[in-house]
């Protein structure tokens, strides 16, 4: 479990956006960390939180919607899950994912539920969703707790991000598909997930 220390502002550009964001500074002997696995350009960037794998049950995680209203995995408990994770809504790729999947939801049954998750302000992600007309995929925010980050390894360090990657819950609350997409400024495989999903859902 992570013990927060202290908060730190930090002033980051990815994606060709700069982001200024208060991130919670852990103990390091508390919170896992995973090298090798994400690039940001041409540097390797630190995942922090445990490490989840294809066969793990799902940890519940806690986010909000549009108007700050906590959003937990349980509420879906027996439906398909496909998590859509973005590092922000405000760059191209990560509109383009979020808008994908969005067209995507027709094409599956009333029990497939489909999430796309950032750690964009609520604010920003209603804009987006107007502005986008992104009203079939649920879009919830990791900014408040931090919660889904840390607890699927997927909080970029010292960014306050989330990293690029596609995970499917199945009904029975396992993960039964996870990619973690290597070049953080790349779309991820969604022909491979959308197949998987298919499948899972069967």
């Amino acid at each position: 479990m992570m013990k927060i220390l202290r908060k730190t502002l930090f002033l980051t550009t990815v994606l060709g956006i700069t982001f200024i964001s208060f991130l919670s500074v852990a103990d390091c002997k508390d919170i896992d960390e995973t090298k090798g696995l994400v690039k940001a350009g041409n540097k390797h960037v630190i995942l922090q939180g445990e490490q989840i794998n294809e066969g793990d049950k799902a940890p519940n995680f806690k986010v909000v919607d549009g108007t700050f209203t906590p959003v937990e995995l349980s509420s879906f408990k027996g439906k398909t899950i496909l998590l859509s994770v973005v590092p922000s809504l405000d760059t191209g790729v990560c509109s383009l994912q979020t808008k994908r999947f969005n067209e995507e939801v027709a094409n599956f049954p009333n029990d497939v539920v489909m999430l796309t998750i950032s750690a964009d302000l609520p604010f920003a992600q209603k804009r987006f969703c107007q502005n986008e007309k992104v009203d079939k995929i649920q879009v919830l925010s990791d900014s408040v707790w931090h919660d889904f980050g840390a607890k699927y390894g997927l909080m970029i360090k010292d960014m306050g991000l989330l990293a690029r990657s596609i995970l499917i819950i199945n009904k029975e609350g396992n993960v039964a598909y996870k990619e973690v997409v290597a070049q953080l400024s790349h779309h991820p495989d969604y022909v491979t997930a959308l197949k998987a999903l298919q499948k899972i859902e069967k």
